[in-house]
């Protein structure tokens, strides 16, 4: 079974995704944050393929990701890096990123690669829904890579369903219409969008993502969802640390709410 589809199988709450961007702060920190992540007890870990024009990252990820370009990230390298991971860890990967870059690599050749190297599963956030139902849904699952569509408060009820039969992850439920990044802000017109989502009773699980920055925003998202997603907070906090180990076992640590031994 794929992972991803396991770990919803086996935990329905308080499941932490944690988003960080391959090459940042360095070319080869990739295979070690992964390993340290699942061993503060990461449920789910995002890797951000680096891209010089994102469409839906807020600064502190744009500017992680010029960071990794000019360290020299590439996909082949990351694949790598990934694979070499993968021996240590079974906590489910997920590529987080641009159909462009699918493209430009080789549809095929990206999946196979995928595959390869133990990635569960992929967001695209610029992937048409028709394009994939038509031309790469029985490709995806012939290779058991899951997909996970993105929604946000003003995604209409039809195109969430469509969403609900298409995604074989997770849908990615964005919190705002803003850009990852910003505060989160659990307002009354929030709320109402979360109580919307939930009383459509969907199949697929939903993570909270954009502006899930601490334990309290976290907690507050899995009031609403199956789990939440922290990416740019990590991020600052990779930038900030000194230690790479501690700096995220700390982190992971602040999340759960929990002191270091």
């Amino acid at each position: 079974m794929n992972r991803i589809k396991s770990l919803f199988k086996n935990k329905e709450k308080n499941i932490l995704n944690i988003y960080f961007t391959a090459g940042h702060p360095n070319l080869n920190d990739t295979e070690i944050i992964i390993k340290t992540l699942a061993e503060a007890g990461t449920d789910l870990i995002e890797i951000g393929m680096p891209y010089s024009d994102p469409l839906a990252d807020g600064l502190t990820i744009q500017q992680s990701s010029s960071v990794a370009l000019r360290n020299g990230m590439n996909l082949d390298l990351l694949f790598s890096q990934i694979k070499n991971a993968r021996k240590h860890t079974e906590v489910p990967l997920v590529l987080m990123g641009y159909f462009n870059q699918v493209f430009q690599y080789g549809v095929e050749k990206f999946i196979a690669a995928c595959k390869s190297s133990g990635v569960d599963g992929l967001i695209l956030p610029d992937l048409p829904l028709y394009e994939y139902e038509r031309d790469l849904k029985n490709y995806f699952e012939e290779n058991d890579i899951a997909i996970s569509f993105l929604i946000t408060p003003l995604t209409e009820e039809y195109r969430v369903r469509k969403i609900d039969e298409l995604s074989n992850g997770f849908i990615y439920m964005v919190s705002s219409n803003a850009t990852t990044g910003g505060t989160e802000d659990s307002n009354e017109k929030q709320i109402k969008y979360y109580e919307r989502i939930h009383n459509m009773n969907l199949e697929t699980p939903r993570l909270i993502g954009f502006g899930i920055s601490d334990f309290n925003s976290f907690s507050k998202a899995c009031k609403y969802a199956n789990g939440a997603i922290i990416g740019s907070a990590f991020i600052r906090a990779l930038e900030k640390g000194t230690k790479l180990e501690n700096t995220i076992k700390n982190f992971v640590a602040g999340i759960r709410n929990k002191k270091l031994v």
